[in-house]
């Protein structure tokens, strides 16, 4: 494994680390959660990432459970992210980003967690109903009483982080340190809209999501068959992925880069995790697995060196 800074902030995290969206505590049970993880810390994984809203509050029970009672962790040796944002319930208040949803929300995902401070929490989406001044100093206060290490943001344009920079620098608050945003080969719209000229302008690192396009490009889906225990073949998980495995021509993009995989002794997943982490500010790629196996393979994309050649290809094939 290989570890990088998150942006310009000492904090280091593993370049792969393990998401909770879809899969601890919804469609993973607690027995393979368990495995997963345990393999994943094994193999020098530091970072977990979950969020409030993941199966509503049972991702981060689960992570828990799982680091504390299970496996009996030192809390220090793992880095862990949560999120709040998406409204948890009926309440009015129950959502979005003011100081009372913030403060409310990080104490309960403390509580679920089973740890007296989250590494690094992120606001899920942007709160145009909140001002920035108000959720800037709301996580500044957070990590002033030292329940929050550091803050970030997920899914913010650039118009969103520099206005949260341009604040923070005026009141002199503890600016956000990292962004979240989804970032595979088929979709990289951060490296064109601006987010990542932003993030790299304030020394933010970026932890993404989905770089395996749900799956998709695992190559399991080749000539549009779904496997049994894909994520593609449970109806509860599976509305994310649907549209990409009916594309014959995204399909037939994926089975020619699967033999570029091939041709250089790698895996069409631990290509598509390197081509992500080409990037220096791509901290960490944030991976889902349902098997012990999935994490060993996920792991050695940190070996891969990304040259410009085989990044030229990987455009050839996808344009």
């Amino acid at each position: 494994m290989k570890y990088r800074q998150l942006g310009k902030y000492g904090i280091r995290l593993s370049s792969i680390g393990i998401g909770s969206w879809l899969t601890y505590g919804m469609s993973i049970n607690d027995k393979t959660a368990l495995s997963c993880i345990k393999t994943a810390i094994e193999n020098g994984i530091i970072f977990f990432d979950t969020a409030d809203i993941y199966n509503k509050g049972e991702a981060e029970l689960s992570l828990g459970r799982i680091f504390f009672d299970e496996l009996k962790i030192t809390r220090e040796d793992v880095v862990i992210a949560s999120k709040c944002f998406w409204p948890m319930s009926q309440n009015p208040n129950d959502q979005g980003l003011s100081r009372k949803h913030v403060f409310e929300s990080v104490h309960k995902s403390l509580k679920r967690l089973r740890t007296d401070y989250i590494d690094l929490y992120q606001c899920h989406r942007h709160d145009p109903n909140t001002p920035m001044e108000e959720i800037c100093r709301s996580f500044n206060d957070l990590i002033l009483q030292g329940k929050l290490l550091y803050w970030g943001v997920s899914e913010w344009s650039a118009e969103n982080i520099d206005e949260a920079a341009a604040v923070c620098e005026k009141y002199n608050l503890h600016r956000p340190v990292s962004n979240q945003p989804q970032y595979n080969i088929i979709r990289s719209q951060i490296e064109t809209n601006g987010v990542m000229t932003a993030c790299e302008k304030y020394g933010m690192g970026e932890v993404v999501w989905s770089p395996l396009a749900q799956g998709l490009l695992s190559g399991k889906y080749s000539g549009g068959k779904i496997p049994g225990d894909s994520r593609a073949a449970n109806d509860k998980v599976n509305h994310f992925i649907k549209d990409s495995i009916s594309n014959s021509e995204l399909l037939a993009q994926v089975d020619k880069f699967k033999e570029l995989a091939n041709s250089i002794n790698a895996t069409p997943a631990q290509l598509a995790l390197a081509w992500c982490l080409r990037k220096d500010n791509i901290t960490c790629a944030i991976t889902s697995a349902s098997k012990p196996e999935q994490v060993i393979e996920n792991c050695g994309a940190a070996d891969i060196d990304f040259s410009p050649a085989l990044e030229q290809q990987v455009r050839e094939i996808f344009g």
